[in-house]
């Protein structure tokens, strides 16, 4: 199936190519239909193409050291999916399956290379739309390094959460130990001075059973709030080690594919150079 030059302004990596440009690989790509649940391609098929999703959903996922299924990405409308595999002329490392009837446009390392070597300048288009998705993953990486952890997990504390941090927070402070202190005294000292009408004479039983109840019922506040410091503490560390992996698995995919453009680029200047045109740069 034929593609349209206007078709190609639907993607993003294609979107700054000129009339000709565009012309020129619309002439080369193709437009392959999926129907739902097809497999595109599977983990270890030789990567000769590259797909950009046109309409339609694909889902795009990989395996683990545990041999369990990872969603990585649902491709949607204007998506491209195996590209860097395609680039670096290696066996995917993802499956791809069309999750409902789907449209893509079929892309290999000829129709790049037949686009650059008729308009070089056609590669710095696309680097420059890498290099804007290169700044972009940056800036969320810079986002999301900002956020605060504290922040969300006290948006997700319950009632109940909430008071036995209060409780173990004034538990633990000078001022509760003064006044307790303070308290205990006070409470001793009247039932000293009024000896026979004392309430609550030597030994102070009933202060005896006030504190006891008190610590039955302060111990469990006091390792609820210890539980959800424990919480609090892995939450910390596991929202640090999904910002580090994803901006280490966006900035190092996004490196790839720029690298491996400008290395095409740079063969198409030297062609240029012994055939004593101008060069591309």
């Amino acid at each position: 199936m034929a593609c349209s030059p206007e078709e190609l302004r639907h993607v993003p990596l294609f979107q700054l190519l000129d009339d000709d440009e565009a012309a020129i690989l619309a002439d080369q790509v193709e437009m392959r239909e999926f129907a739902p649940r097809q497999r595109i391609y599977k983990i270890g098929d030789t990567a000769s193409k590259a797909y950009v999703v046109m309409s339609g959903t694909v889902r795009v996922t990989t395996v683990d050291e545990d041999q369990q299924e990872v969603l990585l990405d649902e491709a949607d409308h204007g998506h491209l999916f195996g590209f860097a595999s395609m680039l670096e002329a290696v066996p995917h490392t993802t499956n791809a399956m069309a999750m409902e009837r789907t449209v893509c446009l079929e892309v290999d390392r000829n129709d790049i290379e037949v686009l650059i070597k008729r308009k070089p300048m056609a590669g710095m288009d696309m680097l420059t739309v890498q290099s804007r998705q290169i700044h972009e993953a940056q800036q969320l990486v810079r986002t999301r390094m900002n956020r605060n952890p504290n922040e969300l997990i006290d948006e997700e504390m319950t009632f109940g959460q909430k008071i036995a941090d209060r409780v173990a927070l004034f538990g633990g402070s000078w001022t509760f130990i003064i006044l307790f202190g303070a308290t205990l005294m006070t409470y001793t000292s009247i039932n000293h001075l009024l000896r026979g009408r004392a309430w609550d004479p030597y030994p102070f039983i009933l202060l005896n059973l006030f504190l006891s109840m008190l610590a039955a019922i302060q111990a469990p506040v006091i390792m609820m709030s210890q539980n959800r410091q424990d919480t609090r503490d892995r939450l910390r560390s596991e929202l640090d080690y999904e910002v580090n992996r994803r901006a280490a698995s966006d900035v190092q995919e996004l490196a790839g594919k720029l690298y491996l453009l400008n290395e095409k680029i740079d063969d198409i200047d030297d062609t240029l150079r012994q055939q004593g045109q101008p060069s591309a740069k």
